[in-house]
């Protein structure tokens, strides 16, 4: 219940969105959605939850195992000397005394027995058998911790992409206003005259490529709006995003100095390792001897009388005299088990398992190179972002000054339109650069970020 009002809570806003423009989803907002909501971060949830009780199970697997048994029967008691084997699932009765003839006597019978068996020493079994249930849990803690943390990086990527890709749409818009303005002056000087009729032609195909430029921008924009649902956890929509990351850079482009040792991906792998560790450990100790304490109790009834051996009439089928118990018997006891041939076998399955531990141990090694690289690699992608942001402003100024130079030109007869059109396209380049430009610095960071292991060296610009 509680779940389902905090998810009201954090979707009912959102919901709003779809219908109110004016309801920002801010990126923090988009990240707590998907922590609560997405389907993949349940089942981790849920996986790190069935090895908690594992181990709980685990830790009262230590105590003695202590049973009940009630049973009652009806049937006859004719014995018969003679060989027999103890094939598993073969049950043969022949404890009823020999006689010279088959009879059909029949009578009840009872047996009531409790039995108490308890490991009180297993050279550290029952230790190491916690150790791997606690390791396990700690795995699948982790693995939930890395899944949380690929999925929020997944998120705020998506966020990211789906801002760039508006404000790719808003200027294909802008661009879409300007080549109909465009066709506008050109239609009316050709009416005048003024210019060739092929200009309107020009100018046409002009629009319809903006058009058409557009449609595909807002294509682009749909599937980027997809993935954020997708990784948000909720239904596709129409979403209304903090411009501040295609607006201002952050406050500290160059961010602290990061490492990757904590690194969840790296937690969990290390995680993976100890889990084989131990298993090896209680694969190993599976092989030792056990010392253990039993106790049994026993009551048994029957319609056979103590005479029957001698008098096949002392016999009752009477219900309540043959299932009264009238015979009591206890047994104590201490054993000792060892499997001794066993142990070739735990030694092997042990040397497997160290092997699958070194395997493990080189998948970490690997997924830790990797990100070393990408941490060297995130520091100089910021730096050409920032070059390329510093680089848009010129780039936009020159190429707005040129399209209203040709385009005042052109008004004036004094250059053609292909002059005009050729500026329509490099300002709208020019749009474009600029609005991603600033985005492209947050996306550096972004990456920063996930290969450092660290979200909050992304959430701190905020």
């Amino acid at each position: 219940m509680r779940r389902t009002l905090l998810l009201l809570l954090l979707l009912g806003p959102l919901g709003l969105a779809a219908q109110d423009t004016a309801i920002v989803l801010t990126l923090p907002r988009a990240l707590g959605i998907a922590r609560a909501n997405y389907a993949g971060l349940r089942e981790k949830r849920a996986y790190a939850e069935a090895s908690a009780r594992e181990l709980q199970a685990d830790r009262r697997d230590g105590l003695p195992d202590a049973t009940l048994g009630i049973e009652q029967a009806f049937g006859t008691l004719n014995g018969l000397n003679g060989l027999s084997s103890g094939q598993p699932g073969l049950t043969t009765l022949t404890n009823g005394p020999v006689v010279t003839t088959q009879n059909w006597n029949a009578a009840f019978g009872a047996l009531y027995v409790s039995n108490i068996d308890w490991n009180i020493y297993s050279f550290g079994l029952q230790r190491a058998h916690v150790a791997v249930g606690a390791a396990q849990y700690r795995q699948d803690q982790e693995d939930l911790r890395q899944s949380v943390f690929q999925q929020e990086v997944r998120v705020a990527g998506a966020y990211l992409s789906l801002l760039a890709a508006q404000r790719v749409r808003m200027a294909m818009e802008d661009n879409l206003a300007r080549a109909l303005d465009l066709r506008e002056v050109i239609l009316a000087r050709t009416l005048n005259g003024l210019n060739p009729g092929v200009d309107s032609s020009i100018a046409d195909a002009e629009v319809s490529q903006a058009r058409l430029s557009l449609i595909d921008a807002q294509n682009y924009e749909d599937v980027r709006a997809n993935e954020l649902a997708t990784g948000m956890g909720v239904a596709p929509q129409k979403f209304a995003l903090d411009t501040s990351f295609s607006l201002g850079l952050p406050p500290d482009t160059l961010g602290a100095v990061a490492d990757v040792s904590g690194n969840p991906v790296l937690q969990f792998l290390s995680a993976r390792i100890g889990t084989s560790d131990k298993l090896a450990g209680y694969i190993h100790k599976s092989g030792l001897p056990r010392i253990s304490l039993f106790g049994v109790g026993q009551e048994r009834g029957s319609g056979f009388g103590s005479n029957y051996s001698n008098d096949p009439g002392d016999v009752s089928s009477d219900y309540l005299q043959g299932v009264n118990p009238y015979r009591t018997n206890y047994l104590l006891g201490i054993g000792l088990t060892w499997n001794l041939t066993g142990l070739s076998r735990v030694k092997a399955r042990t040397a497997a398992q160290r092997f699958r531990s070194e395997a493990l141990a080189s998948d970490y090694d690997l997924a830790q190179s990797k990100l070393l690289n990408q941490l060297a690699l995130s520091d100089r992608q910021i730096g050409h972002a920032l070059a390329r942001y510093r680089e848009t402003p010129v780039q936009l100024r020159s190429a707005s000054d040129a399209y209203g130079q040709k385009k005042a030109l052109y008004e004036n007869g004094l250059n053609t339109i292909v002059d005009v059109t050729q500026t329509l396209y490099l300002l709208n380049r020019a749009e474009i650069d600029r609005d991603i430009a600033c985005n492209a610095v947050w996306q550096a960071i972004l990456f920063k970020a996930g290969t450092a292991g660290d979200l909050n060296l992304f959430l701190k610009q905020l």
